[in-house]
């Protein structure tokens, strides 16, 4: 009778411990997956942050592009237009 309650006392002992072992191995592969996506959310944040940069700049564009200055600016630029009491200095090549 003893010899029989050993060996159900030894099953009972292995069986916890390879679930501790399939717990504890879970448990590592968890710790790894979050640390990985830590990592993401670092990541996607920053990216977050770089566009809401990126849209206030395209915000401030878009109100510069609404002004006077921005519609003179082109004009001198891209037509070489200037307002009639103004001189033009142009350089001579020779």
């Amino acid at each position: 009778m003893r010899r029989k309650n050993k060996n159900g006392t030894g099953i009972i002992v292995f069986v916890v411990l390879c679930i501790f072992g399939i717990v504890a191995f879970g448990k590592i592969k968890l710790e790894d997956r979050k640390d990985d996506l830590d990592k993401r959310i670092k990541s996607l944040e920053s990216r977050i942050a770089a566009e809401e940069e990126r849209a206030i700049d395209i915000r401030n564009l878009e109100a510069y592009v609404q002004t006077k200055r921005y519609i003179e600016d082109i004009a001198r630029e891209k037509l070489g237009l200037v307002y009639d009491y103004e001189i033009i200095f142009k350089e001579d090549n020779n």
